[in-house]
């Protein structure tokens, strides 16, 4: 299979490819809660500078995980949230969140 020019031979390949790095996974988890514009992205994930975060959510734009909406208005509004393949995540998001959870409980304590 391909993505970006690039051959997969496992689907997890494509997974770590389009959500691997520091902050995509930061930027959807506050997305599994709704639309945010990008000063709530920024003010919820304090430490990521305004060129990454623009970076990161172009990135997953392109791979159809987050749709942008561009409001006609002055000044204007932007407004990000998951697309119906983007939303799916929220299943991968449960199945991490409790895997790191008892990992935590199990051996960082």
């Amino acid at each position: 299979m391909k993505l970006n020019n690039r051959d997969y031979i496992c689907p997890v390949e494509a997974v770590i490819d389009i959500l691997g790095g520091k902050w995509k996974l930061l930027i959807l988890r506050e997305l599994m809660s709704g639309t945010k514009r990008f000063s709530q992205l920024r003010r919820a994930i304090p430490n990521i500078t305004q060129k990454m975060l623009s970076k990161q959510l172009r990135e997953l734009e392109e791979r159809g995980i987050v749709k942008r909406m561009v409001y006609p208005q002055v000044p204007p509004k932007v407004e990000y949230s998951l697309t119906p393949i983007g939303k799916k995540l929220s299943k991968v998001f449960d199945a991490m969140h409790q895997w790191g959870a008892e990992y935590i409980k199990t051996y960082l304590r």
